[in-house]
């Protein structure tokens, strides 16, 4: 749900408060998120949370994906 909330609910305040989480700290992973919001303007995104681990078709895709990233970095 972090991620989900984070760019649904918290971002907007986030952008507003100069990076700042409602406890005034600094937004954790600042660069990602920001991203991840440039990436996503333009685009029709809905965001759904479904439990990992469960057999979910486009969560055992995204866990493919992810593998094969990583598969791909760790070639020498």
């Amino acid at each position: 749900n972090y991620v989900k909330d984070g760019i649904t609910k918290w971002i907007h305040n986030w952008k507003l408060k100069g990076w700042k989480t409602a406890a005034r700290k600094p937004v954790k992973n600042k660069e990602l998120w920001i991203s991840l919001d440039e990436l996503t303007q333009g685009h029709d995104v809905t965001w759904k949370w479904v439990k990992g681990h469960s057999g979910h078709p486009e969560n055992e895709r995204a866990d493919e994906l992810a593998n094969e990233a990583i598969e791909s970095y760790n070639v020498t």
